[in-house]
């Protein structure tokens, strides 16, 4: 009987870590190793381990976060979920196994903690103050920031592409550059625009537990120029970065993700109040937010 409750309670671990979107804690780290590769870093290895270790942690943390705010606020109980939004449902049916999603986040974020005192150790102060507001936006984002419109859309591309791009060429380089903070700028718009889609299907919801993000503020119709807004703000990052000498030309492979980004514009633009005809773009901007870091990392690797 131990052993059964110990392997049901694994499972609402894995479920409130919500693992399938952890790719793009994966991609925005690569990112960061690229970049630093491409400045001719010598690359060690463990520390190449510890920053996809702790990006995918933080990941995992703020999901957790949210999944326990979510279902102590009751909002999952009336949340219509999608493949892309709403959370895993995966307390829902069992409510009771609520402190399993609190520990997790916390275990998640003193791991975290953990690595970024190593990288102290290593490179010294800097990489503090990156983690203590990566911490901050773990933590903060559900039950405040979520609260504030203007913070609530800035606050997902900070922390996957300002902190963890850069956080993770410093941990791998002891030093910033003006090359990994334009390419994080990429995941930065992308990332927002993640979420900010993410939240239209859930914005009756979210309005009863007192949120207020952008979609409840302005509207689904002014969200989504915010969006399309964000889409052209991402490729001019990119298109810039070469112009200015900052990126090899390669990384101009990664304007092939418009296949993904445009009609996910488009589809917002054109069905922001159309929840049904939403999905598609769901999934679009999905592959978007993969394939817009991933390409530009290989195009530094290339170049």
């Amino acid at each position: 009987m131990v052993a059964k409750a110990g392997g049901n309670d694994f499972r609402y671990i894995v479920g409130v870590m919500r693992p399938r979107f952890l790719l793009l804690a994966v991609a925005c780290v690569f990112l960061g190793l690229a970049a630093a590769v491409w400045a001719g870093y010598p690359i060690n290895p463990w520390h190449t381990l510890l920053c996809f270790v702790g990006g995918v942690l933080a990941h995992s943390g703020v999901n957790a976060f949210n999944e326990y705010e979510d279902i102590k606020s009751g909002l999952d109980f009336r949340t219509k979920r999608t493949p892309f939004s709403g959370g895993s449902g995966t307390l829902v049916p069992a409510p009771h196994k609520l402190p399993i999603a609190l520990w997790t986040g916390i275990v998640a974020a003193a791991v975290c903690v953990a690595i970024g005192v190593y990288f102290y150790s290593v490179h010294g102060w800097p990489i503090l103050a990156v983690g203590a507001l990566g911490l901050f936006v773990i933590v903060a984002y559900t039950p405040w920031l979520n609260r504030v419109p203007l913070l609530c859309l800035v606050a997902p591309g900070l922390g996957f592409g300002t902190l963890m791009v850069n956080g993770t060429y410093f941990a791998l380089t002891g030093a910033f550059s003006w090359t990994a903070l334009l390419v994080s700028c990429v995941p930065f718009f992308l990332v927002n625009n993640l979420l900010l889609l993410n939240q239209f299907p859930d914005a009756e919801a979210d309005r009863t537990v007192g949120r207020k993000h952008l979609p409840i503020a302005i509207g689904r119709k002014g969200s989504a120029r915010i969006f399309a807004l964000f889409v052209a703000a991402t490729y001019l990052t990119i298109l810039l970065g070469v112009a200015l000498g900052l990126t090899p030309p390669w990384t101009l492979i990664s304007l092939v993700s418009l296949v993904f980004a445009l009609p996910a514009a488009r589809g917002a633009l054109a069905h922001p109040d159309n929840l049904a005809k939403l999905g598609p773009t769901l999934g679009q901007n999905v592959l978007a937010n993969l394939a817009g870091p991933v390409l530009v990392g290989i195009g530094l690797l290339i170049g």
